[in-house]
């Protein structure tokens, strides 16, 4: 299945940070599932900005999912049950 969801609503538009009551251009995708309920090909992104990135993934990471952070245009196939963080990126 891989991430399917498009950060881009509209042709053109720049996707927007998902941290409410912002609305930064969001720079990363915080790449996370819910092992409870999907599949390890099942990938739910969210889009951050440079000051809200550590947060959101921080927040699903505090529920024990599994998260990935990666740059806005860097799709994810899948995830497995460990934390993974994108090499020399330190998020």
């Amino acid at each position: 299945m891989g991430s399917t969801f498009d950060l881009f609503t509209e042709p053109g538009a720049t996707p927007v940070c998902s941290r409410a009551g912002c609305s930064s251009t969001a720079a990363w995708r915080v790449n996370w599932r819910n092992p409870r309920i999907h599949a390890e090909d099942r990938v739910k992104i969210w889009a951050a900005c440079d000051d809200h990135c550590d947060f959101l993934a921080d927040y699903l990471r505090s529920r024990s999912f599994p998260v990935r952070v990666t740059g806005i245009d860097d799709d994810v196939k899948n995830l497995d049950d460990t934390t993974a963080r994108v090499a020399g990126d330190g998020r």
